[in-house]
């Protein structure tokens, strides 16, 4: 007897086990992705096309235009603002059966893809963007030279990014770049081709500082360093473009092509006047030139005020009569009050006496 009711209780727990197990199949969830602009429809769970189901969005009633079929519901022209978990409910007990997260977006675009070596002859890197998809975008990337497959060195930090080193160099054969963008809805792709040389282009000096040559109100001294990154300045040296104006210009005063000095003497400024300066660089052979220097701020010599000395002569105002007596329309000298006083107690003192011995 023991025996039959511990077996009873064995097929009565696989039972529940098996129910509790198909409920949480049933409400696991997915997801599911649509274009902007399309109808959408949403199946809860695997109920019959009989069934009558309800459903909220986000917890509360679905407003927007929509219909029901069945277990199924039907989103007209989706947005953005479709965006949510969706939640069907059997009728007529309202038992939650499953949940959908809805995500509105669009498929990829091409990707754009540049390339640029700022370390020339070290490695180049590429970049690549596309328009936004409103949802989860990834990419793939391709790089062939020679008919050879390169290593591709993706960026930790910005996934649109990566870094390639160079197989050879002063190579004339063409790099081929290939990037993939794919998503849920779709998938695009780019084949950039490029010359070693096209892609050359140093970063901006670095430290460019302007100042004063004493006593030449129309000079400045302009200095600045090669760009960090470039590896090596004496087999692979740069020449420099600068270019300044006055703060109140704004077209620039002159541009000089330099060649691989990290300075320069402007002679021609404005005296007193404050100048906005840029320095730009390039390889001296191949490539392009790179973006301006942050802008420098600085101002030619101005002369000190001449001190005044003992011995400086300096224009000081005099005083002129026209007669000993002043003219009535002329305003009067004010006395000072320390004088009339002193009139005042000389007119009263006999008065004051004659009393005081009246008194006496």
């Amino acid at each position: 007897m023991a025996n039959l009711v511990t077996s009873l209780c064995c097929v009565v727990l696989a039972a529940v086990v098996v129910v509790y197990a198909q409920k949480r199949t049933q409400l696991a969830g997915r997801e599911q992705y649509q274009e902007i602009g399309r109808d959408v429809t949403m199946q809860c769970g695997k109920l019959e096309n009989n069934t009558t189901v309800s459903w909220k969005v986000n917890g509360t009633d679905v407003m927007a235009q929509h219909r029901l079929e069945g277990p199924r519901l039907i989103l007209s022209k989706v947005n953005l603002h479709h965006n949510g978990r969706y939640s069907c409910f059997e009728e007529p007990a309202g038992e939650k059966r499953d949940y959908i997260s809805l995500y509105v977006g669009l498929p990829p675009s091409k990707p754009i893809v540049n390339c640029r070596s700022n370390n020339y002859p070290k490695s180049f890197y590429c970049s690549w963007h596309v328009l936004e998809t409103h949802i989860p975008t990834f990419f793939e990337v391709d790089v062939q030279h020679n008919q050879q497959t390169l290593d591709v060195n993706r960026d930790p930090v910005h996934k649109n990014r990566c870094r390639v080193e160079f197989p050879e160099v002063f190579s004339t054969s063409p790099y081929k770049v290939n990037v993939t963008a794919f998503n849920a809805l779709g998938k695009a792709f780019t084949t950039h081709s490029f010359e070693e040389f096209s892609i050359v282009k140093p970063d901006p000096p670095e430290g460019v500082t302007a100042k004063p040559i004493r006593s030449n109100p129309r000079r400045l001294e302009v200095s600045w360093r090669s760009p960090s990154t470039w590896p090596d300045i004496e087999s692979f040296p740069l020449k420099y473009f600068l270019r300044y104006r006055p703060v109140i210009q704004e077209q620039w005063q002159h541009q000089v092509e330099l060649s691989d000095s990290t300075s320069h003497i402007i002679t021609d400024a404005l005296a007193g006047k404050e100048y906005v300066i840029q320095v730009a660089a390039k390889d001296t052979e191949i490539g392009t030139w790179s973006d301006w220097s942050v802008p420098f701020h600085a101002t030619p010599w101005i002369d000190d005020p001449l001190p005044i000395t003992p011995t400086t002569e300096v224009d000081t105002p005099t005083e002129t009569r026209t007669s000993p007596i002043p003219s009535s329309n002329a305003p009067q000298k004010a006395e000072p009050p320390v004088g009339r006083a002193a009139r005042v107690f000389t007119f009263f003192s006999p008065l004051l006496l004659g009393m005081l011995l009246l008194f006496i």
